[in-house]
């Protein structure tokens, strides 16, 4: 299989695999009683294992050597694309369609293991594998979830996700893009921003108001369809390595059968997001896990002042309170994964506090292992500044911390705090 990518505008794709890295890499390390503190192995089942030690594999082996060359140039490493698609792990806990059927638990370590690695690629996967694939899943006919699944879950075509436009950003509901019937067609028009892997995709979901409703509903845009024009966002400085684009639709003409049959509100964008949001929780985890096993062997092997930085009683505080809050978001994360399996169980309140305790937290503990590594803590090739910067996406997409807190608020007190 080979992953084949058009060059969209303003976008520089390098679909060739290097010779060799173009700088060392130090690996993030195996892992160890230390790192899995609270042993959530011991909640895994076996096959649960087997999955999250294998994309752990690829991304010490195939990941970690090149990233932060791609970081460093704004440029991605498409040709990653294809060895992801080798491990099967597309689609996630989506149920047939040739998807894996994961358990919610196991689809959250995946994007913990990929992220870990590099937030760029694990936002990359998750563009596609959670919100493209999940918003046909949960709100497409039979006859969409037949077509585009299966070559998604394959990763033979790419599937982005177009919510957020340039001045309707956390007010998803009041977005300004429409949706015209016209025949056996519908006619778009609008603009969309921040759209993680559009300027390749080969399919899009649009979220737009529909006239005939007056409601929110989704579209499935193919790419080259006229009227549809994307432009790669420049001057990005975090999740270099992924392109996000700006989205213009003018008289964008698509076959009404594109419309996606079971979105017919805001509440069903609101369940895609819902169901994708502990991804999102787990990415952050997957920073965080990150940052703290960089710094840990950091301090063992730097010396100051005759002996290890480990050893001095300041840096055993930053560390220990690091691996606290990783190991508790770790501990309640999975607790709200296995409770996900239950119909009706997970709340838009739950998904949207674990996202915002744990980006939160992870932004504390990135920032902490860069003070650790010091001076050395801003260089690429430590590893440490690349999550920083890309944590403070994570603290702002798929809701702000505002949004999310708000979010719970008004489900323990009933209020509603925003209009």
């Amino acid at each position: 299989m080979k992953f084949k990518v058009p060059f969209a505008q303003g976008t520089t794709l390098q679909n060739a695999e290097p010779a060799a890295p173009a700088r060392s890499a130090p690996a993030v390390g195996a892992q160890t009683e230390a790192f899995n503190y609270f042993d959530l192995d011991g909640l895994l089942r076996p096959e649960e294992r087997a999955v999250r030690d294998r994309v752990r594999a690829f991304v010490e082996a195939e990941v970690l050597p090149i990233i932060t060359d791609y970081w460093e140039r704004d440029e991605t490493p498409m040709f990653l694309l294809d060895k992801l698609a080798a491990l099967n792990i597309c689609g996630g806990s989506i149920q047939g369609y040739g998807c894996p059927g994961f358990s919610p638990l196991l689809a959250g370590l995946v994007q913990f293991e990929l992220t870990r690695g590099d937030g760029s690629v694990g936002t990359l996967f998750g563009v596609t594998s959670g919100l493209g694939m999940m918003s046909i899943y949960l709100c497409g006919s039979e006859a969409q979830k037949q077509y585009w699944l299966p070559r998604l879950a394959r990763m033979e075509a790419f599937c982005a996700f177009a919510l957020t436009e340039p001045f309707i950003g956390s007010d998803a509901a009041h977005i300004q893009t429409t949706a015209r019937r016209v025949g056996d067609t519908y006619v778009l028009n609008g603009t969309k921003r921040w759209i993680g892997g559009a300027t390749f995709a080969d399919v899009t979901v649009v979220w737009a108001q529909d006239d005939q409703t007056g409601q929110v509903a989704g579209f499935l845009v193919e790419k080259d369809t006229p009227g549809f024009h994307t432009t790669k966002i420049k001057g990005k400085l975090a999740l270099r390595a992924m392109p996000n684009a700006d989205i213009k639709l003018e008289n964008c003409i698509i076959p009404a059968a594109n419309r996606l049959e079971k979105a017919n509100s805001f509440r069903d964008t609101a369940a895609v997001l819902r169901a994708t949001r502990l991804g999102v929780a787990w990415a952050a985890i997957g920073h965080a896990q990150a940052a703290f096993e960089l710094a840990l062997n950091y301090a063992k092997k730097r010396r100051q002042f005759g002996r290890p930085i480990a050893g001095f009683q300041l840096v055993q505080e930053k560390l220990v309170n690091m691996l606290a809050e990783l190991e508790y978001m770790k501990i309640t994360t999975a607790h709200l994964s296995r409770l996900s399996e239950i119909p009706n169980k997970l709340t838009d309140g739950m998904a949207s506090l674990a996202k915002m305790n744990n980006a939160r937290k992870a932004r504390q503990i990135v920032a902490q292992a860069r003070e650790i590594l010091g001076g050395n803590g801003i260089l690429l090739e430590h590893h440490v500044m690349r999550h920083f910067a890309d944590m403070e996406a994570v603290y702002s997409y798929e809701g702000t911390n505002e949004i999310n807190t708000l979010v719970v608020g008004r489900e323990i007190t009933g209020l509603q705090a925003f209009v």
